[in-house]
């Protein structure tokens, strides 16, 4: 039972180093690792669920909730009630959610020279990450 053994261990250190990583290029933007996971969903889809958003990021809306806040009190994003159903969040992105997505469009390519990874063994370990997931949340 060697440590350096344990695939667990493997992931553990890979997604603290990456974070580490993202961490000043994030401070710049204003944003926490799991904010600029939101964003990227809000980017990519402007009006959704607080549960949709939830479920795209894999979190509890207890955990999305303080996240949500803190973006919504940065001037990032809108929270509301959907009209056609009062249990349900809305999230949209404001102006100036908007905007900052041009300025974190750098993010991506600095974290992907940082890894240093060919564009085929960024595909296999995507590939395997996600693999790996869905087996671990199915059993």
């Amino acid at each position: 039972m060697l440590l350096d053994d344990q695939l667990c261990f493997a992931l553990y250190a890979a997604s603290r180093a990456v974070t580490a990583r993202y961490r000043p290029l994030l401070e710049e933007l204003g944003l926490t690792y799991p904010q600029y996971l939101v964003m990227l969903v809000l980017w990519e889809q402007d009006s959704i669920s607080v549960r949709d958003l939830g479920t795209a990021l894999q979190l509890e809306s207890s955990t999305l909730s303080p996240l949500l806040k803190r973006l919504e009190a940065g001037g990032l994003l809108h929270r509301e009630r959907r009209a056609e159903d009062e249990r349900s969040v809305a999230i949209r992105l404001t102006d100036a959610g908007a905007r900052l997505r041009e300025r974190a469009g750098t993010v991506p390519l600095a974290i992907g020279d940082a890894m240093g990874l060919s564009p085929e063994q960024d595909a296999m370990a995507k590939q395997l990450l996600r693999l790996l997931t869905a087996n671990v949340t199915e059993n």
